[in-house]
């Protein structure tokens, strides 16, 4: 048991150091045991019994700190089931699960018929559409965490090339809006699945009859903190109307552009460019490449003059004016133009999101918004992944002060709530399910906090690549990019 020896060797060595042990280190640490599978890990035993994709990103980075080797087990285990397109499913199905313990199941997505022109794999069941980018920092972060085993074991070697294929598949298959940037073509690849940000490009989408899925979600979690079935239906009709078309891209009625992705996928080039580096070729491509998604991200989804990114709907037209969790996500990346950071500090801070004064936890939802509710499920709770990203972030850009108070607010709330999947952000009571993956994983990532090192697991001084030109022009005509296209259109409401 080798994530055990390597437990207790870490609990040893904090020992050493004349540190107690810590209870809530000890406990993040058997949610993750409880939901190890021997090759990755499950979100949840109960509601999520298979393995996902930006769960097992986030999961990665936390088990680092507990069994590298592990660690880089997860990563390998989800990457085995990439499509010979280069996507990276958002969920790799374990057989030994019955299918009625989670819908959409196999049966539905039909990956190895439905997926054989885009490569799906043969040998194991996955859904057909992805989730957001993470992988390459997750993978990253890991190899720092253990070099010399990550060395001897090839672990950089081997996922570099998936890796490298997962970014090409989405920046050249995924931008039907020509901007730049990667659209999402379900609401569950953007991850905050039931955000209100989606309502208005899936009021355009005809739900499936309800009679023609089961929802065992409902099993598992309160109805009240779950989708509504008209929504839960719109998802059914997209996620159909793709696998009916064997998952080609380009022709869905639902892409848009979201901050949160395009922001991972940007800081997840800069992972790739050290991990190019590190291997021994040269990163300076994959820099400008993120740099590039920046550019792109402010010249197409930022408006000045609220302070804020917003999603763009590409079938719709126009931006959609939305507060919500994922237009803060892009602090985490280093080149933003300084009006750009001093814009997103305010709006963070402000009566949307009340960061530090109102509540915690930043919401994943406007708490002044109409569709704000602060239980049910991304439409205005807090999430440990989504403030653990603000919280680098907060660190990245100097506002350190800020960040120790968001890193002790995560801690508290994951012992108040037993690793709660999200909170309330006014209260911090558990909602969804209890001892969940990625909240123990990030919570074990706090506690190991090094807050010298930065979002991109580099020293301080290691990050400090010169900033591009663009991001040092003046923002407040609504110019931003290389080109100083800033766009202020009306909502596609």
């Amino acid at each position: 048991m080798e994530h055990t020896t390597e437990r207790q060797a870490t609990a040893a060595g904090a020992g050493r150091r004349g540190q107690p042990p810590d209870p809530l280190r000890e406990r993040a640490v058997d949610v993750l045991d409880a939901n190890w599978t021997g090759a990755s890990t499950v979100p949840s035993r109960t509601l999520y019994p298979h393995q996902w994709s930006w769960d097992s990103a986030f999961i990665a980075i936390g088990l680092r700190h507990v069994s590298p080797l592990r660690a880089q087990s997860e990563l390998e285990t989800l990457l085995s089931a990439q499509w010979g397109d280069g996507r990276i499913p958002h969920i790799v199905f374990n057989p030994s699960v019955p299918l009625d313990a989670y819908f959409p199941s196999p049966d539905f997505w039909r990956s190895s018929t439905a997926g054989r022109a885009a490569g799906a794999p043969a040998a194991v069941q996955t859904s057909g559409i992805v989730q957001p980018p993470a992988h390459a920092l997750a993978a990253w972060l890991v190899h720092r965490a253990d070099p010399a085993l990550s060395r001897s074991r090839g672990f950089l070697h081997r996922v570099y090339p998936a890796l490298a294929a997962w970014h090409r598949y989405l920046l050249h298959r995924r931008d039907p809006g020509g901007g730049g940037l990667a659209s999402v073509v379900h609401p569950w690849e953007q991850g905050m699945d039931n955000s209100p940000c989606w309502d208005a490009p899936l009021s355009r989408i005809t739900p499936a009859e309800p009679r023609t899925f089961r929802r065992a979600d409902l099993t598992h979690g309160a109805a009240d903190d779950r989708p509504t079935d008209l929504d839960y239906g719109r998802y059914v009709r997209l996620a159909a109307d793709y696998r009916d078309g064997h998952y080609a891209d380009g022709a869905g009625e639902f892409a848009v552009e979201d901050p949160s992705f395009n922001a991972l996928l940007a800081a997840s080039e800069h992972a790739l460019a050290r991990i190019a580096c590190e291997l021994g070729a040269a990163g300076t491509a994959r820099h400008a490449r993120a740099e590039r998604l920046t550019a792109a991200l402010v010249d197409r989804l930022w408006d000045p003059a609220a302070g804020m990114f917003f999603c763009r709907d590409v079938r719709g037209g126009g931006l959609i004016r939305e507060y919500g969790v994922s237009g803060l996500i892009p602090l985490i990346l280093p080149a933003l133009p300084r009006t750009v950071v001093r814009g997103l500090l305010d709006t963070a801070r402000g009566p949307h999101f009340g960061l530090g004064d109102g509540v915690r936890l930043a919401p994943s939802y406007d708490l002044l918004g109409p569709a704000f509710d602060p239980h049910r499920y991304w439409r205005g709770p807090a999430w440990f992944n989504t403030n653990w990203l603000l919280e680098r972030g907060l660190r990245l850009h100097g506002e350190h002060a800020r960040a120790a108070r968001l890193r002790a607010a995560l801690l508290d709330a994951a012992d108040a709530s037993d690793f709660a999947e999200y909170v309330d952000p006014y209260t911090g009571a558990g909602c969804g399910a209890r001892g969940f993956g990625w909240t123990a994983a990030l919570t074990l990532d706090l506690l190991d906090g090094q807050p010298a090192r930065d979002a991109d697991g580099e020293t301080d001084a290691e990050h400090r690549r010169p900033l591009p030109p663009w991001s040092r022009m003046p923002d407040t005509a609504g110019r931003a990019g290389p080109r100083g296209q800033g766009r202020r259109e009306g909502t596609s409401r």
